[in-house]
């Protein structure tokens, strides 16, 4: 690329597939993160187990999901009855969370992704994974800057709004 010049997408751009990434950051900034071919309660069963088994048994694990049906489904909630460590939290999608997440999966495309030329979709899966272990060599975990007295004042505000009549 030339010097000042924008990168851009080539014409011939062939996409190759997608696949599901599967990912926890906890709080010490680690993540655990498996593709999958696709994103059912299946591939999300496998992924608790990888959790199961990559965690303390003496540790309570609560995991913050999105509420898509993959987490609803009633093998999931079978499984969970056996593994009462595991609770779920489910919010909604404008929960500041989310941002979190996004955030995260921001710095993939950005530093594993964009640009990539995978010819298969094992190859995106294995740049991941690449990402991933790069990653928990030195993790550094998410941390909200904003003042508590900041946050508190933007709830009284919109709860101000929310509740007067229009």
């Amino acid at each position: 690329m030339k010097k000042r010049r924008a990168g851009t997408m080539t014409h011939d751009y062939k996409r190759h597939g997608t696949t599901t990434l599967f990912a926890v950051l906890n709080a010490t900034g680690t993540v655990i993160g498996q593709c999958m071919h696709r994103h059912r309660h299946q591939e999300f069963l496998r992924f608790l187990r990888t959790i199961d088994a990559q965690t303390p048994k003496s540790l309570d694990l609560h995991v913050v999901v999105d509420n898509y049906a993959t987490h609803k489904h009633a093998k999931v909630k079978t499984w969970l009855k056996r593994h009462r460590r595991f609770h779920f939290h489910f919010t909604p999608t404008s929960a500041s969370w989310i941002n979190l997440v996004e955030r995260f999966f921001g710095l993939i495309t950005e530093d594993a992704i964009r640009r990539g030329v995978f010819h298969s979709v094992a190859d995106l899966a294995a740049a991941i994974k690449n990402y991933l272990e790069h990653h928990n060599a030195d993790p550094r975990p998410f941390v909200w800057t904003a003042p508590a007295a900041d946050i508190l004042k933007k709830v009284a505000r919109g709860r101000q709004v929310l509740e007067s009549v229009h």
